[in-house]
């Protein structure tokens, strides 16, 4: 087979690997090929210990490739469903010459390895040590083996088609169908979005109290999800009151309705124009996520991030939205010499308005205060009735009031900390 013939899925991150597969797979007269079979076997190895894969690790391997591969046609599909017109007729083609590679028996390569060798047959009943994956979270690499199990049992190519079609609506394709969160990566001259593979599992009914402020950023998120107008927030308020949470948890709420999440450092923003080039033309919901954010006198990121958020020449793509944290309710520090009436600067009123207008681009604001010590410790109740802490009630509090004084004062984290320690500590009591 001429793997150069495919019109959509070509530059495949393991190319060669592909190649040199399908060469094995149906190319005839193979008789020097030992080496490249075992090549390709230790090569498919080494994806399974990353990927987590197990089954037949030729199907699994290919799996991969259509649900890695960023093409016209996968990212016209992602979240949205099949791509209508003649895009829809050309990918036919791929999907035959795809399933054609599918439907070969590994096992046959044991013939080109040697008469003894049973190594070819073992990959195509591979099982993995553990499942656990490097590269993406349980979902996604249990997705992966089940979309590779669904595909040999496809009598079609019409059915396979339609296997690979829903997958890239269910999840997307790439970097961004396959994972949640990202983080910003300078090299060089090029800035590049690299997925955060281990992210905290946290939901909305997790957190305790607040409902009020959940629900204002729930029904922001929800529009923001829903393709409606939906505003940047600012969640700001004393520290360990669960600001940076409720970011994680609307994430993990709406990741299966096409919400993503980019956390951006204060001294990346000078990179916020090539990011937001990059994911503006994609189906999916991006949240750039700045987490305790203020600056001091000195520094002037800000001024990118009002640029970007409001003022620019550029318009702001309808799917992407900023969410920030912060202690403080005003993000750039104003000291006494702003407002004194004579200075270096003369429009002094000038220069304190420049440094309040960052938060009044917020359209969202939303105040987390610390609790009082009745909410404390009903914080402490529900994580410890959650986390199945065994301690008379009363001694409970009384051990929590002491924890709280000499770690922190009241807060969820305060709390969070005491429920852990409790945990960690159980077999010693």
């Amino acid at each position: 087979m001429n793997t150069k013939q495919f019109v959509i899925y070509r530059k495949l991150k393991n190319q060669k690997l592909f190649d040199d597969m399908a060469k094995l797979l149906t190319e005839e007269n193979m008789d020097q090929a030992a080496e490249t079979a075992y090549s390709c076997a230790h090569r498919l190895l080494e994806l399974a210990v990353a990927y987590g894969l197990e089954g037949n690790l030729w199907h699994c391997f290919l799996a991969l490739c259509l649900a890695d591969n960023e093409n016209a046609y996968s990212t016209s599909c992602e979240i949205v469903g099949e791509a209508e017109g003649s895009l829809n007729m050309l990918v036919k083609r791929d999907f035959a010459l795809i399933k054609e590679l599918f439907d070969c028996d590994i096992s046959c390569l044991d013939q080109i390895c040697g008469s003894d060798s049973q190594l070819w047959k073992e990959l195509k009943n591979y099982k993995a040590a553990n499942g656990s994956s490097r590269m993406f979270n349980k979902r996604i690499r249990d997705r992966l083996v089940e979309l590779a199990v669904s595909l040999e049992h496809a009598e079609t190519v019409e059915e396979f088609h339609r296997m690979i079609t829903d997958f890239y609506k269910e999840f997307g394709v790439g970097k961004f169908g396959l994972n949640k969160a990202f983080r910003v990566i300078e090299k060089k001259e090029k800035v590049e979005i690299e997925p955060i593979v281990n992210i905290e599992h946290i939901y909305l009914n997790d957190l305790v109290g607040y409902e009020l402020q959940k629900k204002k950023l729930i029904d922001n998120t929800q529009a923001f999800v829903d393709g409606k107008a939906a505003n940047n927030v600012l969640l700001y308020g004393d520290a360990g009151t669960g600001k940076s949470s409720s970011v994680k948890a609307v994430l993990n709420e709406y990741y299966d309705k096409g919400l993503r999440i980019i956390e951006v450092y204060k001294h990346q923003f000078q990179c916020l124009s090539d990011i937001i080039e990059q994911i503006k033309d994609r189906n999916y919901k991006f949240i750039i996520y700045m987490d305790d954010l203020s600056f001091e006198e000195t520094e002037l990121e800000y001024k990118y991030l009002k640029a970007i958020i409001e003022g620019g020449l550029g318009k702001k793509p309808a799917n992407v939205l900023i969410y920030a944290t912060s202690n403080r309710r005003h993000l750039v520090r104003e000291s006494f010499k702003d407002k004194r009436t004579l200075d270096d600067d003369v429009h002094i009123n000038d220069t304190v308005q420049e440094k309040l207008s960052l938060v009044a681009r917020f359209g969202v604001t939303i105040y987390y205060g610390a609790p009082n010590k009745k909410e404390f410790q009903n914080i402490v109740k529900v994580l410890a009735d959650k986390y199945k802490v065994i301690m008379p009630e009363e001694e409970l509090l009384l051990e929590a009031n002491k924890w709280e004084l000499s770690h922190g004062g009241l807060s969820g984290r305060t709390a969070s900390q005491f429920i852990t320690y409790l945990l960690g500590n159980a077999d010693g009591n």
